[in-house]
């Protein structure tokens, strides 16, 4: 009873921290991740206008890369630009709906980079178990399509989080300590039970991630049988290096967030200031190596790159 006296509709803001246990050099962090976020501006912006600008790249495994550097694009600026600022400038005020738009930004497009990885898998699976189909199976049309359903999917689960949230009262704590607004953050500082809110954000989590792998393994296993059973050792090669740049960035993804997921529902005993630097890499490593990724192993766009770097024509 005295928590809900004390508790109000909503707070007018709230207070960003930073990343607590670095105060004295929060100063100089801000260099590396300020780097580390222009690296993924330019790097999945040019993946983009190469794309755009390359006809012979619209097919479905650069429409899907194209929608996974858009993703990029949106997932760090919803939470660098207000961390830089935090970090420089001490700019840790953050408006009440500003840190629920910044909430839904942040999980609704880790569903989509999720959901746009396991159509990257489908798309290798169908190039190398059925490539003679791959082109009347996945038309541009198809490929549309999925990512509409992968934004859809998105939008439904994710804008649950800030429909509960915004009708709960909130405690005079007005305290996050991390540089953005996260759900369970958020959560923390509500003065009332919060446990359908979890149990939602479990099933969310859980069934977003739990689908995508599934399907990403099975995609991969059929794969692999398939590249196991061709009879010749250059074409194993050839078959395994197509997938291997999907492959690292469904790890840098995965690890890092199911890290971070886990940490904030069962790490108690993992140093708040390691889960924070994880939660931060979470959002900015991928969008940063994904560009990097893509543009070491693939041809086309390698070769992109270096005409415009050396002015070369196509």
């Amino acid at each position: 009873m005295l928590a809900l006296e004390n508790s109000s509709a909503h707070p007018e803001y709230f207070i960003l921290l930073g990343i607590p246990g670095f105060k004295n050099s929060q100063f100089w962090i801000a260099f590396p991740l300020c780097a580390m976020y222009v690296v993924a501006l330019i790097g999945n912006t040019t993946v983009l206008h190469i794309i755009r600008i390359d006809h012979t790249l619209h097919e479905p495994m650069y429409l899907f890369l194209a929608m996974l550097a858009i993703t990029d694009l949106v997932l760090s600026s919803s939470t660098q630009p207000k961390m830089l600022a935090i970090l420089w400038f001490h700019a840790h005020e953050t408006e009440y709906h500003a840190c629920l738009i910044q909430v839904f930004f942040i999980h609704a497009f880790s569903s989509v980079e999720s959901g746009v990885l396991m159509a990257m898998a489908l798309d290798r699976y169908v190039a190398i178990c059925f490539p003679l189909h791959h082109s009347s199976v996945l038309t541009p049309a198809v490929v549309g399509k999925l990512g509409a359903a992968v934004m859809m999917r998105a939008l439904l689960l994710v804008s649950p989080f800030c429909i509960m949230v915004s009708r709960m009262p909130f405690c005079p704590n007005q305290i996050i300590p991390q540089p953005y607004c996260e759900h369970m953050a958020v959560l923390k500082l509500v003065c009332a039970d919060t446990r359908v809110n979890r149990a939602y954000g479990l099933f969310v989590a859980f069934s977003v991630v739990g689908f995508d792998m599934s399907v990403i393994s099975v995609s991969y296993v059929m794969i692999l049988r398939t590249v196991l059973g061709l009879p010749s050792g250059q074409a194993q090669l050839k078959a395994f290096g197509t997938c291997a740049s999907h492959i690292c960035v469904i790890l840098a993804f995965y690890i890092p967030a199911l890290f971070t997921f886990l940490t904030h529902r069962f790490g108690h005993h993992v140093p708040r200031a390691v889960h924070i630097m994880f939660a931060n890499l979470y959002l900015l490593v991928p969008p940063m190596l994904n560009p990097i990724i893509y543009g070491v192993r693939t041809k086309q766009i390698k070769d992109r790159v270096i005409q415009g770097c050396c002015g070369k024509d196509p």
